[in-house]
């Protein structure tokens, strides 16, 4: 078994047909909501994705087989004042869960992210998905907090359409 992780080239049609197959594998599941893609982001994605200047997708590849990914978004943390990487999605294809690719997704974006100048790695994950919760622990995650007495940051969001 040969693992490969790569930065895709947005433009590439083959490696967009990847993000968007692994992706919307990810969307169906429950973590990822249960719903697959729309046809409308499933031709659009890689093409929006490539006119930004933030955007990065990690691929993990087995024997050339997309088996994970990882997308993530550039920010910047005003209290450092330095950039920061954002880990918007995560997912290893079910045919090839258990194989440590989730860590190698990570150890690859923690490269990028040191090659940015980045201060640190964000992500979130839901409160059910507790084998993504041992991952990221086991890989230096951390629930995050200013001070231990206001407590741990939340993730919230107000939908726009």
């Amino acid at each position: 078994m040969t693992v490969e992780c790569k930065l895709i080239d947005y433009t590439n049609p083959t490696e967009a047909k990847h993000l968007t197959q692994l992706l919307n594998e990810y969307a169906q599941d429950p973590m990822g909501g249960g719903k697959p893609l729309s046809d409308e982001v499933v031709d659009n994605l890689a093409v929006s994705l490539s006119k930004r200047n933030d955007a990065y997708t990690v691929i993990a590849y087995i024997d050339e087989k997309p088996a994970g990914l990882a997308n993530c978004f550039e920010s910047f943390s005003t209290f450092k004042c330095q950039p920061l990487m954002n880990i918007h999605d995560i997912i290893v294809s079910s045919q090839f869960r258990g194989q440590g690719i989730c860590k190698q997704l990570l150890v690859e974006v923690e490269k990028l992210a040191q090659q940015k100048n980045c201060c640190k790695l964000t992500l979130e994950v839901l409160e059910g998905n507790t084998i993504a919760q041992k991952a990221y622990l086991k890989f230096g995650f951390a629930g995050y907090e200013l001070d231990p007495e206001m407590g741990k940051a939340l993730f919230w969001e107000k939908s726009l359409n």
